[in-house]
């Protein structure tokens, strides 16, 4: 019985279609696939970036300014300084809450302790309330014994101060001991903060860059505790005076934005002198997908927008590295080849499908 030998035949064998015919078919259903994605590509490349006013306002030049260093900055002066500043007292004068003790020599019944009320009055025995307050301790004694003298001929007194709780100072804000502190005397700004717990920081990643100190309704001075602490420039130490309120607020605060294409898109805590390069490099810099030369930056409460394309901030001197302000956004779009290269990550799955089945399919008929 004779068998039937042929030779190796090649997948895939259709004896109606000769094999150049086929390998044609078949490379031109790839080619369309590949011409459809070609055209999808385009598309996405042409697509625009979300919907963010792009183009510079005509107020950006008096919206944005370059960065400066703090010594170049304009704070209080010495003179301005000093004049808010509270005169050192040689001595130390009564005040409401603080505690004496009066001593009448040879009248037992007349001497004891007093407190100084809300009013900065004592209540004598017999002679009855008298003010004191604002007084220096020999001061009060002579008043005290002025008192007496409508009942005793020659009284003499003496005071001391038991305890001193006039002399305070609130401070409120980011501190570990937030309230009133009592001082001997006047302290300084950085007297208060240390009794107030605030150095060293609570957060360890903020940092204490300024306060507000507030003098009775209508003065109030910001000191840039940055320049204090960190470039010990003395001159904002200024001396506290009684009654005196130092806020510290939070450095979380002062945040800025960072968005787009950068690795480390977010919000950025406000420093002192910080400048577009400053936080463009917190953000980790432009990724690959950035289009660099096009990154606007957005000023909301001023309504301002300028365009700083990356190259002019390091090839050209900083006129453009413009200095920060809290609520900024720096925006760096993607350039359109990202956007083509994402929507091909996207395709590639299905594309890879639809070639294999056109050419399964091309090889059945």
């Amino acid at each position: 019985m004779a068998q039937n030998q042929a030779g190796p035949v090649a997948w895939p064998f259709n004896p109606g279609i000769s094999p150049m015919s086929a390998l044609r078919s078949r490379c031109l259903s790839v080619a369309r696939v590949w011409a459809l994605a070609a055209v999808l590509v385009t598309l996405a490349a042409c697509t625009t970036q979300p919907e963010l006013p792009y183009e510079p306002t005509a107020n950006a030049n008096q919206v944005f300014k370059p960065a400066e260093k703090s010594e170049q900055l304009e704070f209080l002066d010495r003179e301005a300084l000093a004049a808010f500043e509270e005169p050192v007292e040689a001595v130390y004068r009564l005040g409401p809450g603080d505690q004496v003790t009066v001593q009448v020599w040879g009248r037992p019944e007349l001497s004891g302790k007093q407190i100084l009320g809300p009013d900065g009055r004592i209540t004598l025995p017999l002679a009855g309330p008298l003010r004191v307050a604002e007084d220096t301790r020999e001061e009060a004694a002579m008043r005290i014994a002025q008192a007496y003298r409508r009942y005793y001929r020659q009284p003499v007194v003496t005071l001391t101060v038991d305890q001193y709780t006039s002399n305070k100072v609130i401070v409120l804000g980011r501190v570990q001991n937030p309230g009133a502190i009592a001082f001997d005397n006047p302290p300084t700004l950085l007297e208060a903060l240390a009794r107030a717990g605030s150095l060293p920081v609570i957060d360890k990643q903020a940092t204490l860059t300024r306060c507000a100190v507030f003098r009775g309704r209508e003065q109030v001075i910001w000191v840039d505790l940055k320049r204090l602490l960190n470039r010990g420039d003395t001159a904002y130490n200024i001396r506290l005076r009684a009654g005196d309120l130092v806020y510290i607020p939070d450095s979380f605060d002062t945040l800025l934005y960072v968005l787009g294409a950068v690795h480390k898109p977010g919000a950025y805590r406000l420093t002192p002198d910080m400048s577009l390069l400053d936080a463009l490099a917190q953000a980790g810099g432009p990724n690959d997908d950035a289009d660099a030369e096009q990154m606007r930056i957005y000023r909301p409460n001023r309504s301002g927008i300028e365009h700083v394309p990356l190259s002019s901030l390091v090839t050209q001197p900083p006129r453009m590295n413009f200095g920060l302000e809290e609520g900024d956004v720096i925006y760096v779009p993607r350039s359109g080849l990202a956007n083509a290269g994402y929507v091909m990550r996207q395709l590639m799955p299905g594309l890879s499908f639809l070639t294999f089945g056109l050419t399964v399919g091309n090889s059945s008929n």
